[in-house]
């Protein structure tokens, strides 16, 4: 794989697990401590979509899948899938940072299971096919 696509794999990367965990912390604190309650009704949805939490949430997460179609078009599925792994890492952190979820040992046990996952994933190389 030459340099330029193996930097542009990794940049994509980090792309996809920044989008995606900071996608998901800010719409959650949105819909916790912004949008109010969601009910049944349209409206409510509409509310939350439009405050401001949210809707980056939303934005980063458009982000997140637009950059993950792009990883995907040239690196192999089974090297994005579990790099891109580390956002559930990121995720397990964020939430206990910055949104106080108690996150108990059985869960930091599999997060470092995850990580441990990425790293060996991690030193492959990202296509193994024979053209790109």
């Amino acid at each position: 794989m030459n340099p330029r696509l193996r930097w542009k794999t990794k940049a994509f990367a980090a792309i996809v697990i920044l989008s995606n965990a900071f996608g998901n912390l800010s719409l959650t604190w949105g819909l916790r401590y912004g949008a109010g309650e969601l009910t049944a009704s349209p409206l409510s949805f509409l509310r939350a979509i439009v405050s401001p939490w949210v809707s980056v949430g939303i934005c980063l997460l458009i982000v997140w899948l637009v950059s993950r179609m792009f990883l995907l078009s040239w690196a192999d599925l089974s090297y994005v899938l579990p790099v891109t792994a580390f956002g559930y890492v990121l995720n397990a952190l964020l939430g206990r940072l910055f949104l106080g979820e108690q996150v108990t040992p059985a869960r930091w046990a599999g997060t470092l299971l995850i990580m441990a996952g990425v790293i060996l994933v991690g030193l492959g190389n990202p296509h193994t096919g024979d053209s790109t």
